[in-house]
């Protein structure tokens, strides 16, 4: 532009439980009410090369352990990678085209990282300048009033979603101000793979649990962003 997990999940209980739990988003990253999962047009499938498998594997040392993402669901050109820079942008910078779902980590010599992403449905969208305030590893989500006020199934999560697996906002979370104001919009995790190069959510910036952890450890705070 938690409730605690104590013991390993499978990767089917964990998604199934993520579907639960997929309208619970911060005011800017949730929809305005239930939302069935998303489910791929078909049963397409992607070979995966061992690099990449590599780079999407189970991350076991994390404070809540990460499964394997299954990045055959998702378009090849969605897979993490180093590009050519072709924002115009410096070196320094979060830059995310939302016309081509794609997150770009600006680096020195005309390089950049590039993340897919899936980004807000139509008339959710956020667009502007900005910078990213402060990140939080396996931050705490917690709703607005507002919104708890509008889905009373989310008054237990009033004083804040623990982090976990499944809070919404996943295992990193980049906070986007503009000046000292809160956008209430996020750079954030998911563990669902159908939503990446997809409009699906209200508005916030969501990456691959993987990919997430791998900005997050490159952003500095302050560093500018740029959505449009």
């Amino acid at each position: 532009m938690s409730s605690i997990i104590h013991a390993p999940l499978s990767r089917r209980a964990v998604l199934a439980g993520l579907a639960s739990v997929s309208a619970l988003a911060l005011a800017a990253c949730t929809t305005t009410g239930p939302t069935p999962p998303v489910v791929p047009a078909g049963p397409v499938r992607h070979a995966v090369p061992p690099d990449v498998l590599a780079m999407y594997a189970a991350r076991p040392e994390e404070d809540y352990p990460v499964p394997a993402a299954d990045v055959s669901m998702v378009d090849p050109i969605y897979w993490r990678q180093e590009v050519d820079n072709p924002t115009g942008q410096p070196a320094g910078r979060v830059v995310v085209d939302t016309g081509n779902y794609f997150l770009y980590w600006t680096m020195p010599n005309g390089r950049a990282m590039r993340y897919g992403v899936g980004l807000g449905r139509a008339g959710f969208e956020w667009s502007g300048e900005g910078h990213i305030a402060y990140k939080r590893k396996w931050p705490v989500w917690t709703p607005p009033k507002e919104m708890v006020d509008r889905q009373p199934e989310l008054e237990i999560y009033r004083n804040g979603q623990p982090p976990g697996l499944l809070n919404a906002l996943g295992a990193r979370a980049l906070y986007i101000h503009q000046g000292n104001r809160d956008t209430l919009y996020r750079v954030h995790g998911t563990m669902d793979p159908a939503t990446i190069g997809k409009a699906v959510s209200s508005g916030c910036v969501r990456l691959l649990f993987q990919d997430v952890i791998d900005l997050h450890d490159r952003v500095t705070s302050g560093s500018p962003i740029v959505v449009a």
